[in-house]
């Protein structure tokens, strides 16, 4: 999620940008509603594997949306604004489907929209890093091309970077890691946009070089710290995960802002 939130803030070259402006978490929610309404209607359990496969599925789906635009759409602000529209319309649908849902469905895509790491098993760890690790890969051979894309457009053209490619490579890989964590764990939020930030300030450097590998472990180390504080806090009740991350990371990135702005204005 953090790695994700740092493609897709340099992909927009927007500081508050997250991986779910587009549409991911709620193409996902979207798709596991009609799977779970008509999963029950066949069967007396949905299996998890049905979970994953739909939670996967749709946030694919609004990734493949964005990417229909990414190529038509130079201005970054209307793409974005594209993506959260997206998103709308896949939350809206999402609340007539629950209109026709029963009990127990609306219970399991309230949980898991909550985001949690505790059903998490050795499995899942395994497929996640047959998914992810690829992936991590790929990014850091996009480092140097983004070092230079986030110099402006036309100093990375001059450097031979095709940009309707490099734009497409960065939504996709975003959209894979997103939509991995939101497939196995829920929607986690705010891992996206605060991680981000902290990395930059404990590198004192936004090299995309640097900043890639910093992201990936910074947002495994938050997100531990934050799964535990949710476990620990209120025990024997389990917060949710969202909601530590949202409550720590949020105070994070208005300082962080506040910062910045105070140093630009020196």
């Amino acid at each position: 999620m953090a790695l994700s939130g740092f493609l897709i803030q340099t992909f927009f070259r927007n500081p508050i940008a997250g991986p779910f402006v587009l549409g991911i978490s709620s193409g996902a929610k979207l798709f596991l509603a009609i799977t779970t309404i008509v999963m029950t209607g066949l069967f007396n359990h949905m299996p998890v594997s049905a979970t994953v496969i739909a939670s996967f599925a749709g946030s694919l789906l609004s990734l493949l949306l964005v990417l229909l635009f990414t190529g038509k759409v130079r201005n970054m602000s209307v793409l974005l604004v594209i993506g959260i529209m997206i998103s709308y319309i896949c939350s809206a649908v999402t609340d007539l489907l629950i209109n026709f849902a029963n009990d127990s469905d609306i219970v399991n895509l309230t949980h898991w929209s909550m985001g949690s790491f505790s059903a998490a098993t050795w499995l899942e760890v395994q497929i996640s890093a047959f998914i992810l690790v690829p992936a991590f890969i790929i990014i850091f051979f996009l480092s140097k091309p983004m070092g230079a894309y986030l110099m402006g457009e036309g100093y990375a053209r001059s450097l031979g970077v095709n940009i309707g490619v490099f734009r497409t490579l960065l939504v996709l890989m975003t959209g894979i890691l997103s939509s991995c964590v939101a497939a196995f764990a829920g929607p986690i939020s705010f891992v996206g946009i605060a991680v981000p930030h902290i990395s930059r300030m404990l590198l004192k450097s936004s090299r995309p070089i640097l900043m890639i590998p910093a992201s990936f472990l910074c947002g495994a180390w938050f997100c531990v710290f934050c799964d535990l504080a949710a476990r620990v806090l209120f025990s024997p009740v389990e917060l949710s995960i969202s909601t530590v991350t949202s409550a720590i990371g949020a105070p994070i990135v208005i300082w962080l802002m506040l910062s910045r702005r105070k140093h630009n204005e020196v």
